[in-house]
């Protein structure tokens, strides 16, 4: 990796950094590969319309925990996780940095496998103090799992408030530095469920040499309950759950981008 260096005198200590947690999944096996140990972290700037976890929203919810209770937990039930790890997800993990570096260098001393899963949102490159923390996490991390929502930027505000400049340059940004990558993308009805912008999105993916997998997610509306459980209503309640078969022909559509990228590429060099 080839990340900028920042001077600083780093002295955190892991039983004193503290997060806010949602909740812990100690038998993931959808969060990265193997069997994980999966942190669900609180707050995320993001309102995706179809976010089934909007009670990971509010930054000052949750638990307060620290790093070395975190990884207690982990060392309590690691024998399941030989071929896994741990994987950290929200809510938005990047929106408390020092914890979770410092989580994930833990981590890594420990000789766990490291997964973030982020929609990149809070990127900022022109931000010194989160490039430092970001680029200390990125040494720790072995996979990051990117939610890329729309390659239309003004469909991706419609569908979660937010341009998506920050996400796609996170994307080329952890592709510069070699960073492996799977790249999630879910199928909602009416919004990314056109070919001409899965194609997009391919030919986006086709450019990253560093992505491993491809995720392509049917829409489903397991949310509902929580959204009714906190007196709000649901964005997408017109929407059935899509059909595993419209995802799987989704993904070829994305396939196919990726191929023509990849042809235009080589053809090039």
């Amino acid at each position: 990796m080839s990340f900028q260096e920042h001077s600083t005198n780093p002295c955190e200590d892991p039983g004193a950094v503290t997060g806010r947690i949602h909740s812990i999944e100690t038998y993931g096996t959808v969060d990265g590969p193997g069997v994980r140990f999966v942190i669900f972290t609180q707050g995320c700037p993001m309102r995706c319309l179809y976010c089934h976890n909007p009670d990971t929203w509010d930054p000052k919810g949750g638990t307060v925990m620290t790093v070395e209770e975190l990884l207690a937990r982990y060392e309590s039930n690691k024998s399941y996780y030989r071929k896994g790890g741990i994987t950290v997800t929200g809510g938005e993990p990047m929106l408390q940095m020092e914890f979770l570096t410092v989580l994930l260098e833990e981590a890594k001393k420990r000789g766990i496998h490291t997964c973030v899963d982020t929609a990149g949102i809070c990127f900022r490159e022109g931000d010194v103090k989160f490039m430092y923390w970001l680029n200390r996490m990125l040494r720790a991390t072995d996979l990051v799992m990117l939610d890329i929502k729309h390659m239309e930027d003004d469909i991706h505000k419609r569908l979660t408030r937010h341009s998506n400049g920050p996400v796609l340059a996170f994307a080329r940004y952890l592709d510069q530095n070699g960073v492996d990558m799977w790249i999630r993308h879910v199928i909602v009805e009416g919004y990314t469920t056109g070919a001409e912008e899965q194609q997009a999105l391919g030919y986006f993916i086709g450019g990253l040499k560093h992505v491993k997998a491809l995720d392509v997610l049917p829409y489903h509306s397991m949310g509902k309950a929580k959204y009714k459980a906190l007196g709000m209503p649901y964005p997408l309640e017109h929407l059935y759950d899509l059909p595993e078969e419209k995802a799987v022909a989704a993904k070829r559509e994305i396939l196919t981008g990726i191929r023509k990228k990849r042809a235009e590429m080589a053809k090039n060099s």
